[in-house]
This record gives C-alpha cells, sequence and structure tokens, in this order.
C-alpha cells in the first residue's frame, strides 16, 4: 500500500477519526471501555477543532491519525488493518520533524505501543499506578528530545 498523504484533519473526519479511536480501544481486552462510539466521535471533533489532528490517508479513506497538542501526543491510532504497514511511523516522524521535544503517555499493557515508542526515540521517564487517568490503569511517561546536530 501506498500512503497517499498527511494533511491536518477536517471537521468530517471526526467520525472517521472517532470510529478509529474505538475500534482501537475495543481490541484491548484489558482496556475498560468508558465512553461510547458518539463521545468517541464527540472527543475526535473536539480535537479536530482545536487543530491537533493529522490524518493519514489512502484513496480518500482515513487509516489513522495522530493528535498532538504542541509538544504533546494525544493519541496516535490506526484502523486495526493498516497496522504494520509504516503509517504510525510517519505520522510520528511528522511530528518529530515540527517540534524538538515530545511527550505522551501509554499503558503499560499497551506493549505494543511500547516497542512502536521505544523505536521511534522515546524514552521512558515515570511510571503511575494509574490514579490519576480515567481508567484507572498503570501507565508509563515517555519523552523524546531531537539530539542536538
Amino acid at each position: 500500500m501506498t500512503l497517499v498523504g498527511l494533511r491536518a484533519a477536517r471537521p468530517l473526519d471526526a467520525g472517521s477519526v472517532g470510529e478509529i479511536m474505538a475500534a482501537c480501544n475495543a481490541r484491548h481486552e484489558w482496556l475498560p471501555q468508558l465512553y461510547s462510539g458518539a463521545e468517541m466521535i464527540g472527543f475526535a471533533g473536539d480535537m479536530i477543532d482545536a487543530g491537533w489532528v493529522r490524518v493519514a490517508q489512502y484513496e480518500g479513506a482515513v487509516l489513522g491519525f495522530i493528535a498532538r497538542n504542541a509538544g504533546e501526543v494525544h493519541g496516535l491510532y490506526l484502523r486495526p488493518q493498516a497496522q504494520g504497514r509504516g503509517i504510525a511511523r510517519a505520522l510520528m516522524h511528522e511530528a518529530q520533524r515540527d517540534t524538538g521535544a515530545l511527550g505522551l503517555w501509554s499503558f503499560v499493557a499497551n506493549e505494543r505501543a511500547t516497542r512502536f515508542y521505544r523505536k521511534a526515540g522515546f524514552v521512558e521517564v515515570t511510571r503511575t499506578d494509574g490514579a490519576a487517568n480515567d481508567v484507572g490503569l498503570p501507565d508509563i511517561r515517555y519523552e523524546w528530545q531531537r539530539e542536538s546536530a
């Protein structure tokens, strides 16, 4: 598959972005499902309206997205059938090109994400018991900083 492009999300992408979040979260047996599909679309719309979301598309279909506010990554999701094709790497590389430092949280149980973030140059800076997140699951704080030339 050839990646057609990365672009800023538009308001009409909220349905696709929300659907992708819901589909990804539903695949994790360990993750409590706290929000409905409609709520996920609402969250997606809010992030798009704030200018945080870049989408990856192929033949007009949204395959995944990254949500980033300045140096904080709030989400990186792909349709399950689009995983393993370099799309998340392209979204993350674009974010890394745009800034000198990024940070994000990921759940300890999300081993695939842990491998991805480490390969992308992120380092673990702390772990928590999850008391401060909305699902109460242990999480990891990762940070990335551009190396000086």
